[in-house]
């Protein structure tokens, strides 16, 4: 059902945890399946320098958490906030279609995470 990608990445997820002095937070769920996500970011100079993900869910949300974690890394807060959650399946090499609501869950909770961060450099001003 899954390819070795998303296998390795289900076996082997990396960046798994959490930040406590997070920049950004984003948490996220799926009604349909019962997955939820928690997503920290770390920026520095408008740059994710780090990213780690607490996701309760099937193989292919962890997956997707695993992979955009590894994605974001180096990315500027605008170049993470375009990315999807086709680019996410993409660099999976792809997901079953009644999986592919997994990885709306890591872009979602991408972008919850970068709203958090805007909102929370907006209030320190």
């Amino acid at each position: 059902m899954y390819n070795e990608i998303v296998m390795d990445h289900f076996t082997n997820p990396r960046n798994v945890g959490e930040i406590a002095d997070a920049d950004g937070v984003g948490e996220t769920g799926s009604f349909k399946c019962g997955d939820t996500m928690t997503l920290y970011i770390k920026v520095e100079n408008e740059i994710i320098v780090d990213a780690k993900f607490q996701t309760f869910g099937c193989g292919a949300a962890i997956a997707s958490s695993s992979m955009l974690t590894e994605m974001v890394k180096g990315m500027s807060i605008d170049e993470a906030m375009r990315l999807t959650n086709q680019d996410v399946a993409d660099r999976l090499g792809g997901l079953p279609p009644l999986k592919l609501h997994c990885s709306n869950l890591a872009a979602d909770a991408l972008h919850n995470a970068i709203e958090n961060y805007r909102r929370r450099r907006a209030a320190a001003s």
